[in-house]
């Protein structure tokens, strides 16, 4: 256990090291957003069970705090491109009621899309400046959303630990 300024309480979670602390991302729902460290399985599908050194939690620090000050850049990219992901796998199916047995969703924007993936489970930063939201999509349940974003641009869209 090691206390970081900006983090606090450094521990071994769930789904491995994260800081005491949450915070809120803006444009979310979610008030209580956990941010977890580094990868959680080394090469050998192993849990890691070394801490983040106090460096690299600066340096997870300063790409958390980038992705802030870049967020709302960041949300319209987030917005047209998990619209995009929808529209290529999903709208087929749910905007068809001959396929899914039920009205339409009538998700035609991707502002009226950007409300299914308002929940987010966790945010884990690792090295290089890559940030994954990993989020609860309400159109899929089972898979998810992962938003992999490096240097503050969305680079992958998969399900959930995929990306």
């Amino acid at each position: 256990m090691s206390k970081h300024r900006f983090w606090g309480v450094v521990e071994l979670g769930w789904a491995g090291f994260s800081g005491e602390k949450t915070y809120t991302i803006p444009h979310f729902a979610k008030s209580d957003v956990e941010i977890f460290f580094g990868d959680e399985f080394d090469e050998e599908g192993e849990e890691l069970e070394d801490a983040p050194s106090s460096d690299k939690l600066d340096q997870y620090e300063e790409t958390f705090l980038a992705f802030l000050e870049h967020l709302d850049t960041i949300i319209i990219e987030i917005k047209q491109k998990t619209f995009e992901r929808y529209q290529k796998i999903y709208a087929h199916y749910y905007e068809d009621k001959s396929k899914s047995g039920k009205d339409p969703l009538y998700i035609n924007t991707s502002e009226k899309h950007f409300k299914c993936v308002q929940d987010i489970n966790y945010i884990r930063i690792s090295d290089d400046h890559v940030l994954r939201i990993s989020i609860r999509y309400e159109i899929d349940t089972e898979h998810g959303i992962e938003i992999k974003i490096q240097d503050n641009k969305v680079i992958d869209i998969g399900g959930i630990a995929e990306t």
